[in-house]
């Protein structure tokens, strides 16, 4: 099976400035990979230029082709995208922004068919927004905005999904969701690629992908001891992984 997503020799700048170097990386299929790793070492921005929205060097392919051999809207419809502190049309209703994960599937100004508006109510239930639908954006909170913002990706019915700190604003009950929102999306066959700073729940993941200073220093099984040996070498050993219960955490040090 070919991977989800792969990179060969992907490299990119900001501002004339080099920020990934030559990552060769192939993403499975129907897994989650989370990517983690201190600030500013090139997470956020290896999803980007994997997601296609960064300018970059060496190849970036998509359920085995070429990104660049992807219409844009052939495109939009097998990978969705949610990034990092993303705003929406405050007086757009709930259910309108929504919808907007429905254009790759619409023609040109078209209404919204039957299968849109199930796929939309099925995302809002999903993350438990479903109660605001005629609510406007801008009259919730953080949180609250956060998971709309999560049912307009889940609304795609993408392949493959890629989040960018999904968890910004979620307290802890909806991390928990999420978390089980990710294991159903895996559950039915699509591939979803996180980038977390919560490593606590970074380590729930099927693979992790450990990168520093613009290069992947580790990459495995995130239930790996040599995953969780990387983790902390990666952060100068200033956190532990320990097992509580069933699960592991990171604790500072």
């Amino acid at each position: 099976m070919s991977p989800a997503l792969a990179t060969r020799s992907l490299s990119v700048a900001l501002g004339g400035r080099p920020v990934l170097h030559g990552i060769d990386l192939a993403l499975p299929t129907a897994r989650w990979t989370s990517v983690v790793g201190p600030n500013g070492a090139g997470k956020s921005t290896l999803l980007r230029a994997m997601a296609g929205l960064l300018p970059h060097g060496g190849e970036v392919s998509l359920l085995g082709r070429p990104l660049a051999a992807w219409s844009g809207r052939e495109r939009a419809r097998r990978l969705a995208w949610l990034g990092q502190g993303e705003s929406g049309a405050d007086d757009l209703s709930v259910w309108d922004v929504a919808m907007l994960g429905r254009l790759p599937h619409q023609p040109w100004l078209a209404s919204p068919t039957d299968a849109d508006r199930a796929a939309v109510q099925q995302a809002l239930v999903a993350t438990q927004a479903w109660d605001w639908r005629e609510r406007p954006l801008g009259a919730l909170s953080g949180g609250e905005r956060q998971r709309v913002l999560l049912a307009r990706l889940l609304a795609v019915q993408a392949d493959v999904l890629l989040m960018d700190e999904p968890l910004a604003n979620l307290d802890p009950p909806h991390q928990a969701d999420w978390l089980d929102l990710t294991r159903r999306e895996v559950a039915a066959g699509r591939t979803v690629v996180t980038v977390l700073h919560e490593i606590g729940m970074a380590l729930h993941a099927d693979e992790m992908v450990i990168v520093d200073q613009g290069v992947i220093r580790h990459r495995g099984p995130a239930s790996d001891p040599a995953t969780r040996a990387a983790l902390e070498a990666v952060f100068h050993h200033r956190i532990r992984i320990l097992q509580a219960g069933d699960q592991w955490v990171a604790v500072p040090c």
